[in-house]
């Protein structure tokens, strides 16, 4: 009787998904295998949710955002019963290995049952935030990085030609990695993020400088998870009211706020445009595309040779394994060295 391999797809989706699902199918077709889709993450497992994968399933979803199997941001681990249910319905359905693709939660949960119940998993790291730890580069990062130096490409010539202050809200709820890539692509003005924390009255102070040199124009790119900090020693995070399973609130609405507090300070108009999901979406790029198919076949190989517990990575250009206790055990952070860089072109 043949293996069966389970994948799932897990927290929000981004590009490069569909890529890696393909890619792992492709060499355990190879191996003599069958492959199983978790439908909805973990949420599959809680809930016993399962579909076969065969060729025709995965084809042509290489270039396809998204995830043709579903996600969610189920935690087995924050409903009673519910790491039981994940057990029992993996040995029902017959499942030998897991593949887990997902971010810092989903991974998360992947380590704990693994150490914990000894379930036989290995992750591929996926996240456009780009914050696991013990990889290089996620997949998802890249598409969304280009789709955030798009928008802040088309904005300048909107800013300059009304002399305005374009207010650019990205994607990034602890780290800061968008914003800078972006910013610095895009030629931002001032860049805000969580790891670095720039008052509003600095970020207006470089505003002014600006002006100062005739430059009747500026952008500026806000992680969403920047708090707002100034010279009073005050922070705060903009938020909306409730949390997900695994207790993040949901983000969004700092750029407005400090697109208000700079016109207000400063006298120029000001404008926000918040990108979204708009980075999560669409199709990978040829660099996401790429990685997520050589994530998907180390993950496939993982799964052969019985390490569990393990996860695809990248370092420098080659792909390695890592174990899933490290690469969840922090989060990636900006690091100050490439602040420099970014801040090196404000005002």
């Amino acid at each position: 009787m043949s293996k069966q391999i389970g994948v799932l797809t897990g927290g929000g989706d981004c590009p490069g998904l569909n890529a890696v699902i393909r890619a792992v199918a492709r060499r355990s077709f190879d191996r003599g295998y069958d492959v199983v889709a978790v439908r909805e993450g973990w949420r599959g497992l809680v809930e016993g949710k399962f579909q076969a994968l065969g060729p025709r399933e995965i084809s042509g979803i290489l270039p396809r955002g998204g995830t043709i199997i579903g996600t969610s941001r189920t935690n087995p681990y924050s409903s009673d019963g519910g790491v039981e249910r994940v057990l029992r319905n993996f040995g029902r359905q017959g499942l030998d290995a897991l593949v887990a693709i997902g971010g810092e939660d989903t991974l998360g949960v992947a380590a704990s049952l693994h150490s914990e119940h000894e379930l036989p998993v290995v992750g591929v790291p996926k996240t456009i935030d780009n914050d696991l730890a013990a990889t290089d580069y996620t997949f998802g990062f890249d598409t969304a990085v280009t789709v955030a130096t798009e928008a802040i490409d088309r904005l300048h010539t909107t800013a300059e030609s009304h002399n305005r202050v374009m207010v650019v809200e990205v994607m990034g709820r602890h780290t800061g990695w968008i914003a800078v890539m972006s910013g610095i692509a895009g030629g931002a003005d001032v860049i805000l993020i969580p790891e670095e924390p720039v008052t509003v009255e600095r970020a207006c102070a470089e505003i002014r400088r600006r002006h100062d040199r005739g430059k009747d124009f500026s952008i500026v790119v806000v992680s969403e998870g920047y708090e707002l900090t100034y010279e009073s020693g005050e922070r705060r995070t903009v938020a909306q009211a409730g949390e997900d399973q695994f207790g993040h609130v949901r983000l969004g609405g700092v750029g407005d706020v400090l697109a208000r507090e700079i016109e207000e300070r400063t006298g120029y108009e000001s404008r926000v445009t918040v990108l979204g999901h708009v980075q999560r979406g669409g199709s990978p790029t040829p660099r996401d595309r790429v990685l997520a198919t050589r994530y998907g076949l180390k993950a496939a190989d993982l799964v052969h040779e019985e390490r569990f517990g393990r996860m695809a990575a990248l370092h420098g250009d080659t792909i390695v394994d890592v174990s899933l206790r490290d690469a969840t055990a922090e989060r990636k952070t900006v690091p100050a060295e490439w602040y420099q860089v970014a801040s090196a072109f404000f005002g």
